[in-house]
């Protein structure tokens, strides 16, 4: 398993209940896939949404977002931290 943090574009003004839905429809079917979202914040400013999970692939997590509606812009894996 790996790290991933994925991007998400577009979605000006997105409010905390809209996120909150989003991030839950993932949690839902997640286990189908072995991926684990850890965490999601938003801009509504901008628009960007940051994913971090816990995952096989980046295609796995991009398999989940496509399923629930919202697909990734961009899928960067995170091969350190401390």
């Amino acid at each position: 398993m790996a790290i991933y943090m994925d991007v998400h574009r577009g979605m000006k003004g997105i409010t905390a209940d809209e996120l909150k839905a989003a991030h839950q429809a993932d949690l839902a079917i997640e286990s189908e896939e072995g991926v684990h979202f850890e965490h999601a914040w938003a801009d509504p400013d901008s628009g960007d949404i940051f994913c971090l999970s816990d995952a096989p692939s980046a295609e796995a997590v991009q398999r989940i977002h496509e399923r629930t509606g919202h697909a990734a812009d961009e899928i960067h894996p995170v091969p350190l931290s401390i």
